[in-house]
């Protein structure tokens, strides 16, 4: 398997080139890693040591935000390395200044990770949800370099629990602790006779409980919501815009603001074809003198990291990806109490069925079912009890970085 699953990251590198002429995603991932081990070893000053945190894309990142807030204030003094795997994560987050250094994670072999982890030093590691490189993971353990998985979670369809996957479940025997988000994940690496974890919540909920505290006001967006109810459209896709431009022809005494998932020039000028009346937030500006008439009433996002100050304007939200692999962060809107919408394919995601649960959430299969949840949560005494079930959810689970950082002190 150790063979096997090293041709694996050749064959995904060679697919990645391959794509990269026609992929701008797919270039940064690429350019990103060219002379990325030399370039760490200069810049890096091995002799201090670090406290390294490894994130796989933009979510993971506000994920696992508030254990590396704490830490560094914590510990000013040491040096912080973040990595990401993927550009999405790593374009946007570069230059955060939780971090000392900011770099693509090298391809997972044994001779990166072993270049890798003696280039940064790290007095210990942090890696968010479900990131495992097997031989990252073995280097680590090698050198004893304490390994913590937090917001960790786990499902019986996983390769950790099928009878070939046992060169992924001795990189699990690697990890110091895991820091799980329920009980069945906890219960899951039992069967593994892994007790080296505990139940200590998902770190999600301690950086969002606090969005509606630390809300910005963005002036491009005021000319669409004035006066207006809003709906706000989150990392959407295809499929999901397509639902939506039915909804606002239904609809037209209320605003729309779309942040598609991606924004390149295509997906945008796509959006645009679909929507009347609209206007990109980078060519936004407040004119006083338009009538009603004139003033557009949907604002597509053209650009990445608003979207969880965005929700603050909204009085309902949809959450993109159902129509696809799974939806994205549906805890950014809840934090703000308002009701969540999203496709179908949920079940992956544990606050998804939750909300559903509590009345929070609606999952719709088609425009039908999309109009008919909109229609109902018009009306202001649904929308605002949904609204508060969803507050109340993300207020009870805040917790996990103060179970964390207990821990990690007593170490």
């Amino acid at each position: 398997m150790r063979t096997i699953y090293l041709v694996g990251v050749k064959i995904y590198r060679l697919l990645i080139w391959l794509l990269s002429p026609f992929n701008d995603k797919a270039r940064k991932w690429l350019s990103g890693r060219r002379g990325l081990l030399a370039q760490i070893a200069r810049e890096v000053d091995s002799s201090r040591g670090s406290i390294w945190f490894h994130f796989a894309s933009l979510g993971e990142f506000e994920q696992g935000r508030p254990v590396l807030e704490a830490l560094r204030a914590q510990r000013p003094d040491n040096t912080f390395v973040v990595t990401f795997y993927s550009p999405s994560g790593y374009e946007v987050r570069k230059t955060t200044p939780l971090a000392d250094h900011v770099f693509y994670l090298p391809d997972d072999s044994p001779r990166n990770a072993h270049r890798f982890i003696q280039s940064i030093n790290p007095q210990m590691a942090i890696f968010t949800k479900y990131e495992y490189w097997p031989f990252y993971f073995r280097s680590l353990a090698s050198k004893k370099i304490p390994l913590y998985l937090i917001s960790a979670i786990f499902r019986p369809d996983q390769v950790f629990f099928k009878w070939y996957g046992g060169f992924f479940r001795r990189t699990l025997e690697c990890v110091t602790h895991f820091f799980t988000q329920n009980e069945e994940s906890l219960k899951l690496l039992g069967h593994l006779d892994i007790t080296q974890a505990s139940l200590a919540g998902d770190t999600r909920f301690d950086r969002v409980v606090t969005l509606p505290d630390v809300w910005k006001f963005i002036p491009e967006i005021e000319p669409i919501v004035e006066g207006r109810a809003v709906l706000v459209a989150g990392s959407t896709w295809p499929a999901d815009e397509q639902l939506l431009v039915r909804l606002q022809e239904q609809h037209p005494d209320w605003a729309f603001i779309i942040a598609p998932h991606e924004i390149h020039e295509d997906r945008i000028t796509s959006i645009e074809k679909l929507f009347s009346r609209c206007v990109r937030f980078s060519s936004a500006r407040r004119q006083t003198t338009d009538s009603e008439q004139q003033r557009p009433r949907i604002m597509i996002i053209d650009n990445i990291g608003m979207l969880s100050s965005l929700y603050g304007y909204g009085d309902i939200a949809y959450i993109g990806g159902g129509f696809g692999v799974g939806i994205h962060n549906t805890l950014e809107a809840a934090a703000y109490g308002i009701p969540v919408i999203f496709g179908p394919n949920y079940n992956k995601f544990q606050e998804a069925k939750d909300l559903i649960e509590k009345g929070a959430g609606y999952s719709v299969n088609d425009t039908g079912s999309l109009l008919d949840v909109f229609e109902r949560l018009t009306g202001e005494q649904e929308r605002e009890t949904a609204g508060r079930a969803a507050r109340h959810y993300v207020q009870a689970r805040a917790g996990a970085t103060a179970a964390i950082l207990r821990h990690l002190a007593n170490k």
